[in-house]
């Protein structure tokens, strides 16, 4: 799979780096004192200093899902950990870990959080990988 790039705007570096590097073990590349770049499970994510964004929301399966919004698929296990991780770490849950679609084609865990920027993220995990796309 190739990588993808993604920047996103944050209002503070010192949050953004505390979050994405030690919350979410991101190992952090290039930086400036305007911008820092991470490995965000594989691709590249971009931190810049810029105003917050605004939140919609909209339905998905019962949930009212914050809209714009970026995240990870990850395999099952990494999934639970990561929720454990931000568990652990007394960050709040937008949207708690649970399962979307349970028994039908395209189940999955998923759950939402806000970085410190207020910038929406989805953390899923497919109960079969091959149902990524399943309608």
């Amino acid at each position: 799979m190739t990588a993808f790039h993604l920047a996103i705007p944050v209002t503070d570096l010192a949050a953004a780096r505390h979050f994405y590097g030690e919350v979410f073990g991101c190992a952090e590349g290039r930086s400036s004192e305007r911008w820092i770049d991470f490995n965000f499970f594989g691709h590249q994510l971009v931190v810049h200093l810029a105003p917050p964004s605004a939140i919609h929301r909209n339905p998905v399966d019962g949930d009212q899902v914050p809209v714009p919004h970026f995240g990870a698929v990850l395999p099952w296990a990494d999934w639970e950990a990561l929720g454990a991780r931000i568990t652990a770490a007394g960050i709040a849950f937008e949207l708690e870990p649970h399962v979307r679609w349970a028994g039908k084609p395209g189940e999955q865990g998923t759950f939402f959080l806000f970085d410190p920027a207020g910038n929406a993220l989805e953390f899923k995990a497919m109960r079969n990988e091959g149902e990524l796309f399943a309608k």
